[in-house]
Order: structure tokens, then sequence, then C-alpha cells
């Protein structure tokens, strides 16, 4: 866009005022709301862990004593997010009060997350196309407000980080051919993202096979493989000892980093490293086979362990959890399954995915980038994240932010074809492409063809039910173990109250989960037998209340259906003070 390279601004001073910009977005539509709120479950349950490392909690000790008790919840979040937010809380402690300074760290931690994402964007749009591509991504990241949810103030859980990690290993792994230090980058920083979790899992993947895809094929890189190798090997064993505690060394699970996957992982690796050291100059079958044996050697160390974690991260959980809870949490519903309840926010969700794909269409046009190794594994890795998110919407962030680059580098590539010179007349077209207009665009033909429908993920009848103003007096009574109506207000209770809970929305608490949904799907007679089972003080109810896969009669006859028709059997009793008010209680009586 800029032609006199004395007169272009530096590309460090541009992203600086990219993020500003977007800084103020967010701040100006979220600032009130972290005052009083976050935004889901995980949020809020990674508040509570945060606020129990502050207050002594061990580094490896990760035990939720208040979270289905007397057992309690050991979570599998990594405690390297809880430093990072515990770091930030006690440098704004040293100026403000601790309330002011927990507020602080909940708005200003996710939005900082974006620096790196659109940090690595930009880098693979130069990587393909050289700076004016640079200043597109920027346009494209300061309009991106369709995929900034995981980076909005107060969103505390990890998927921000990992989206910017992985976004990082891409950009590294395009950048492997062209620059030494991109391998070592790759490797260490693939180790760092698993230890976070392993959402980023198949696009790591799909970097460490260019990796060694490029040395099958060219010797030359055999250079690149073993840097990427050794770091990537090294940074697991890091990840391992930094993350899992002596005495779960030996224990083998699916959804965190284990001696399963570090075994895994660290096999792959140093099988690749020592194949790219010592068969860098054997003919390519030789360098195929010895890539193919690294592999092969990596899933036997996998399967031997925990065979079973073959399913996937909820490959232990419960079976019965599937229909009463994962199949109604809306991360986890298809494109299709969410064109079905709510079908402007699905075509919302596809629109800039759409028009990343007819780039990477026109891209792939071109002969010269179709044999270019940075081209093919960033069109790789945004076809790769496009195909999960149809099947898991909440990949959405990962489809999105790789796109970004390759509409940059098609726009720019369309302004060239045409001969397109004037900064004005890009900047404007260029607007028109950014995800905000695309997705409002989107919306707007939807709408206009009948479609209509929004999802009840940020329903103001839901988002009242996250607000700590609405437990104040739920807080007040004694302590005691609540039940809820919904598995997701679980972890609210443990942030606004010192109540303890029964149940929250994650897999490794099947026995609990069950329970509650049993609560409120059996007749009363059999809910009060299970509450006096688990010890519960406290009914807690925000919303409609009932199980949601019951027919309608099961649901008029169970307990929750009872309870929203205002029928209040007579061994539960109300709380006055909480009765008319957006959050209730219910005292269970001895």
């Amino acid at each position: 866009m800029f032609r006199d390279q004395t007169r272009r601004p530096h590309l460090a001073a541009l992203l600086g005022l990219a993020w500003l910009l977007v800084l103020v977005q967010l701040m100006a539509e979220y600032w009130l709301m972290t005052a009083t709120s976050m935004h889901d479950a995980d949020d809020a349950l990674r508040l509570v862990q945060v606020r129990d490392f502050l207050a002594g909690q061990g580094w490896f000790d990760l035990h939720q004593a208040r979270l289905s008790p007397p057992l309690g919840y050991e979570s599998h979040w990594s405690r390297l997010i809880d430093a990072g937010l515990a770091g930030l809380f006690l440098a704004f402690r040293a100026f403000v009060d601790d309330a002011l300074a927990e507020r602080l760290m909940s708005a200003v931690w996710p939005v900082l997350w974006l620096i790196p994402t659109i940090a690595a964007a930009v880098a693979i749009a130069w990587r393909l196309a050289g700076r004016d591509a640079v200043l597109i991504v920027l346009l494209l990241a300061v309009f991106g407000l369709p995929g900034m949810a995981q980076f909005r103030p107060a969103r505390i859980d990890h998927h921000n980080v990992q989206i910017a990690l992985s976004l990082i290993v891409v950009a590294a792994t395009v950048w492997s051919d062209r620059v030494r230090a991109m391998g070592w980058i790759a490797g260490a920083l693939t180790g760092l993202t698993l230890a976070i979790g392993f959402e980023g899992l198949p696009l790591l993947a799909l970097c460490g096979a260019a990796f060694a895809l490029r040395y099958v094929l060219d010797p030359a890189a055999a250079s690149a493989l073993r840097r990427y190798g050794v770091a990537l090997a090294a940074s697991m064993f890091f990840a391992f000892f930094v993350s899992v505690g002596p005495a779960h060394w030996t224990e083998s699970v699916c959804d965190e980093i284990a001696i399963n996957s570090t075994a895994a992982v660290v096999t792959a690796a140093l099988g690749l490293a020592m194949a790219a050291t010592w068969l860098a100059d054997a003919r390519g079958s030789v360098r195929c086979a010895a890539a193919a044996c690294a592999a092969a050697a990596s899933l036997a160390a996998f399967v031997l362990l925990e065979p079973r974690c073959l399913g996937g991260p909820y490959a232990l959980m419960d079976p019965a959890l599937k229909a009463i809870w994962l199949a109604h949490d809306s991360e986890m519903q298809s494109l299709a399954e969410l064109m079905k309840v709510g079908p402007t926010a699905a075509v919302a969700m596809a629109a800039f995915p759409a028009v990343a794909l007819i780039a990477v269409a026109w891209l792939a046009a071109r002969a010269d980038l179709r044999g270019d190794f940075g081209f093919l594994v960033a069109a790789a890795a945004f076809l790769l994240a496009l195909a999960i998110m149809l099947d898991v919407t909440k990949i959405y962030p990962y489809a999105m932010w790789l796109g970004v680059p390759l509409v940059a580098v098609a726009a720019l590539n369309v302004f060239s074809r045409i001969k397109l010179e004037s900064v004005a007349v890009r900047f404007f077209l260029g607007l028109g492409l950014t995800p905000t207009a695309v997705t409002i665009s989107a919306m707007t033909i939807a709408s206009a063809a009948g479609i209509d429908g929004l999802t009840g993920v940020n329903a103001p009848g839901r988002l009242v039910c996250l607000d700590r103003d609405n437990y104040a007096a739920v807080a007040r009574l004694p302590p005691g173990l609540v039940v809820a109506n919904e598995l997701e207000w679980g972890p609210f209770v443990l942030a606004w109250t010192p109540h303890s809970v029964l149940a929250a929305p994650y897999h490794r608490l099947s026995a609990s989960i069950l329970a509650a949904h049993q609560v409120f799907a059996r007749p009363p007679a059999e809910a009060h037998a299970i509450l006096d089972r688990v010890g519960a003080a406290y009914v807690v109810t925000c919303g409609p209340i009932g199980a949601s896969n019951l027919t309608p009669a099961e649901k008029a006859a169970s307990f929750g259906g009872r309870l929203q028709a205002g029928d209040v059997p007579d061994w539960l009793e109300p709380v006055l003070e909480t009765q008319g008010q957006v959050v209730v209680a219910y005292r269970v009586k001895p």
C-alpha cells in the first residue's frame, strides 16, 4: 500500500496501534461487565483457582475442595495460566486495592494475548506476500470483532492462550524454510502449547508433519527438522515436569499432558531429530521410512500406555454424560446442529471462513504459490481448522485467524492484478473484506432471506445468572452444599459465594453431574433422597428449571418441572430473602 520505503511506519508501531484500537473497542464494550460478571463457567472457575493459588495452594495442588465434596475436584487445567494471572494481579495490587486489581487482571489478561495472535497472522502474510499484505492484515484485525470472543475482557480461561500459541507455531512453521531459528521456535512452543491444553493439537500435529514431509522431499530440510525435533523433545520434557506432580508421573490420562502424551510426543520428536541427523543424505525412500518409523513408534507408545485415549480427550468420561450434558454444550455443537437452533448465528460463524476458503482457491491457482512451502502450510492449517470447525464450532477462532492472512494476501493479489494503486481505494475495499463487514453482511442477507434466530448462549436471561450481584442474598446464607438447576451456575456459586456446589460442567465430575441431573429429572421423592444422600443444604435456581432431555409428561412429573410450576414440596423451604429475585434459593429441610 505504501510505495515510498522512506515514509513507511515501523511495523511494530503499526502492530501496537492496531492492538490499541482493538483494546479500546473491547474495553468500551466489556469494561463495565468486568465489575460483576464473567463470560462463562470456565472463567468463573479459573478465577476461583487463581484465588486459591494466591492464597497459598501448592503448584501441583489443583484440588478444588468446594466442588463436589467431600472428595472434591481435581482440575486438569494448567497452573501456567494461573501463574500468569497471579503475576498480573500482584503487579496491579502494588497500585490499587485487591478488588480493582482482580478486575484489572481479568480485563487485561485476555486482550494481551491478541498481540501474539495478530503478530502471527502478520508473520504469515508477510512470508507469503511481503509488507503490503501486512497492512491489510492489520486492517482486518482492527475490524475483526467476530474473532474476538476468546479475547474479551474477563475471558480468563485457557482458550486465548492456546489460540495465540497455536498460531505462532503455524507462523514459525511457515517461515521455517527461510529463517533457521523458526525450527527451534516451532518445536519449543509446541511443547508449551500442549502444557496449556490439547485444543490446538491437530494444528500442532500438522506443523510437525510439515517439517517431516519437507525433510522427506528435500534433504536440505534436514537441519530444520533436527532443530524442531530437539526443541520439541526438550520443551515436552519441561512441560511434563512443570505440569505434572511427582505423585502423578505414572498416570495416563486423555485430557491433559501426562506420561502417555509426553512419551508419544518425545518419541516422535527424537525419532525425527535422529533421522534428520543420521539420514540427511540418504535416499528419499529411506528418509520417508525413517519418518514413518518415528510416527509409528510414537503411536505405539501412546496406545500401549492408554489405548482408550485414541477416543479423544473425553474417552474416559462416563458415556451417560453425552446425552444429558455434552450434547447440549453449545461449544461442542457442529455447524449443522447450530444451524438448527440458531441459523443466524451459524451463518455469521461461517461467513468469514467462507471468504477465506475462496481466497485459498484463488491463491492456489498461482503456480508459484502451489509450490511454495509457506503457502501450503498456511493453507493446510486453515483448511484443517475449517474442517474441525464444521464438527466443533468452538474452533471458529482458529479458522478465522488462520484465514485472515490468506484473505489479506488474496486481496493484495487482486489489487495488483487490476493495477489498483490508490491507498484510499484499497483501504475502503479492504474494509468490505473485514470479518466485521463480512459477518454483518451475511447476517443481513440471511435475515432478508427469512433465516432468523440466534442461539440462547448470550441471551439476557442467561447473562443475569452470571452476575455477582444476583448471588448476594445467597452469599449471606450459612455455608452449605448447593445443588443448582444448571451445571454452568456451579462455578459462579463458587466464585460469588462461600458455598460449595455439587456439580459443574466438567467431564471429570461424572458421578456428580449425573446426581445433579437426577435431582431435577426424577420425581420429588426421589430427588429428596438424592439431595439427602449428597448432603445438600440448598437448591438454587436461575432461569428455566428442569432437565432438557425429558418428554413433556416426564418433565411435568419431575422435581424440576414441579418446582418450575411453583409446586414446592414440603421438604423444601423457600429462602424468603431470595424469593422474587433472579437467583432463588431453597433450604433443604433436615
